[in-house]
This record gives C-alpha cells, sequence and structure tokens, in this order.
C-alpha cells in the first residue's frame, strides 16, 4: 500500500490523534468502558480478534456496532445457535436458473463479525469461524475465496448459563488474541447510560478512519522498534506460566496444569507496540506489556485442581506472575 504519511514518526502521531477522536466518538454510545474499547481498538489495529466475556444487557453489540460505524468498515452480526451450521457463516454454492453454480457469500464476508454467544453453536460450525480468522479465507466446493481486510471477530460467550453450550478448547481459545471480561458500569456511568437511552435523541458519528488507513496503521505496529529487554520480559513472562520447565516460578508448578504458548509471545510484543503508539510513545516498554498481559494469558493458562480448590482465580496469578 502506498504510504500516505512521509515517516513513521508522522503517521505514528497521526494514528494517536485518531485514537483520541475514536475515543471520544465512541464515548457518545459506550459510557464507562473505556478500557474494553482500548483493548478492542489495540486487537483491531494488531490484527488480532477477541473473545469479549461478559453476562447480558451490557451492551456487547452496541459496541461493536458503535466501533464499525466509527471505523467506516462493513459489519454483520452472526447469532450462533445450536441449529446453526457452517454454511449459515461461509456461505454455499446454489444452482441459478441457467443450472449454473453460483456462490453465495456467507455473513463472515464483512470487516467486522460480531459472533453473539459463539459457545452456543456446536464445535464443527466454530472451527469454520476459526478457521477464516486464522487463514483470511475460505474454502467452498474446493475453491479459495479470500477475505475483505481489515477482517476482526469479535467472539461473545455469557458465563452465567452453561447449560447446551460447548465451550471453545483450548487451541481455538488461543487464536483470540484478548480475552476481555466486561463488568457492571459504576454507579455514575449507569446513571448516565440511563439518562442517555431512555430519551428519543440518538447521537451522530463522524468516520474517523477508512478501512485502507486501517491496513496502513496495522502496517505500522509491526514496524515499531522494540528493545531486545523489552522481547526478553515478554518471552520470559511467558515462560514463567509453563509448570515443571527450566523458567517455571514456584507459583506455576503449585497452580496451574498448563502454560502459555508461544503465541502468547507474539501478542504481548504486538500489543506492547500498539500500546505505545496509542500512548504516544515511539517505542514500547515494560509497562506497556504489562498493560496487555491479563487479556492475553487469562484464556491460555489452566488452573489445576490445587488452585481451584484454595479459590486462586486466573487473574490472581497473572497479577502474582507480573
Amino acid at each position: 500500500m502506498t504510504a500516505k504519511f512521509n515517516s513513521d514518526v508522522e503517521a505514528a502521531q497521526a494514528l494517536y490523534d485518531a485514537y483520541k477522536k475514536l475515543n471520544s466518538e465512541i464515548s457518545k454510545v459506550i459510557i464507562g468502558q473505556d478500557e474494553v474499547v482500548r483493548l478492542l481498538l489495540t486487537a483491531i489495529f494488531c490484527q488480532g480478534h477477541c473473545l469479549l466475556v461478559g453476562v447480558p444487557g451490557l451492551a456487547k453489540t452496541l459496541l461493536i456496532q458503535t466501533i464499525s460505524k466509527v471505523l467506516d468498515l462493513h459489519f454483520n452480526r452472526i447469532q450462533f445457535t445450536p441449529d446453526l451450521m457452517p454454511s449459515d457463516i461461509l456461505g454455499s454454492e446454489t444452482l441459478d436458473k441457467d443450472r449454473n453454480f453460483r456462490f453465495i457469500k456467507g455473513p463472515i464476508f464483512a470487516n467486522i463479525i460480531l459472533a453473539d454467544e459463539i459457545n452456543r453453536t456446536p464445535p464443527k460450525t466454530q472451527a469454520a469461524l476459526l478457521e477464516s480468522m486464522q487463514e483470511y479465507s475460505v474454502t467452498i466446493a474446493g475453491e479459495l475465496h479470500h477475505l475483505d481486510r481489515p477482517f476482526f471477530v469479535l467472539a461473545t460467550q455469557n458465563p452465567i448459563e452453561q447449560e447446551g453450550t460447548y465451550p471453545l478448547p483450548e487451541a481455538q481459545l488461543d487464536r483470540f488474541m484478548f480475552n476481555i471480561w466486561l463488568d457492571y458500569p459504576s454507579y455514575q456511568s449507569e446513571v448516565e447510560i440511563v439518562k442517555s437511552t431512555t430519551t428519543d435523541k440518538k447521537p451522530n458519528l463522524s468516520k474517523i478512519i477508512s478501512a485502507q488507513e486501517i491496513i496502513y496503521f496495522q502496517h505500522l505496529v509491526r514496524r515499531v522498534p522494540i528493545a531486545d529487554n523489552v522481547v526478553e520480559y515478554a518471552v520470559k513472562l511467558v515462560h514463567k506460566t509453563r509448570p515443571n520447565k527450566e523458567s517455571a516460578t514456584q507459583l506455576a508448578n503449585n497452580y496451574l496444569e498448563w502454560g502459555a504458548g508461544p503465541r502468547a509471545s507474539q501478542y504481548l510484543v504486538l500489543g506492547a507496540k500498539c500500546n505505545a503508539l496509542l500512548n504516544g510513545k515511539y517505542s514500547p516498554d515494560i509497562e506497556d506489556i504489562k498493560a496487555v498481559a491479563e487479556p492475553i494469558l487469562r484464556h491460555r493458562i489452566v488452573r489445576n485442581f490445587k488452585a481451584e480448590a484454595e479459590g486462586m482465580t486466573v487473574e490472581q496469578i497473572i497479577k502474582q506472575l507480573l
């Protein structure tokens, strides 16, 4: 893609300015979820995907719709149900009136996909979505179809109801850059939410960044220079989570069944690079690694029975490892 900036420093400043404008626009609709918005935008600029876990009614759908509007991207929502088939997501070949096969694109062909309650659908359908997340393409009847770029999947899960669900296996969870917990709003935020959503007034949202600019910024994030000691800190942190290995801590040996894989190290470095840019810095430090560590490691480490029996949460383990 042709650069529209004279230097990477100029581009980094443009991304920082755009991020501030994005936050300002999104806050017209989404109140009190600044941390969640920061992580979602970080994932988009890192070419990652997110798993959003929260109880119903916390504006998960509204949040992703709002982000797609201010980013000027094509958005599709897929409601995952037990009877959903892979072809319902990817598309299928049908016979037209001239008796020729024609491919009808499914809802996966969009820039932003909301996979609502992904754990409600059987593994076969989950795998169809997750393949497209990894490969950025789908294969139908032996023919390869490329997906539009940028391509971002936000999958949601409801942590309360587990009956009739199909939990994502660890190998598939690993494809998500972040696992974000969406909590209840604070008292003051909820007052503002109720005031703004119980009138007939709808905020007008401006489009801040185009698809082409997002793709440019995604490449910019990868070009950000990073010191060796910061990379080493990220890799050491991941190695600490692997029980009964040379670098494992006593904490990991006591409370973890499985640790994080190399993808966690990659995402820690990418997330830190993007976090630095979004804070107006040109190179990440160890604080930037810490800023993205919890949502990256949360779904990549598995507690053992002792941790569950003693009430040791994944968040407590990560905080101690940091």
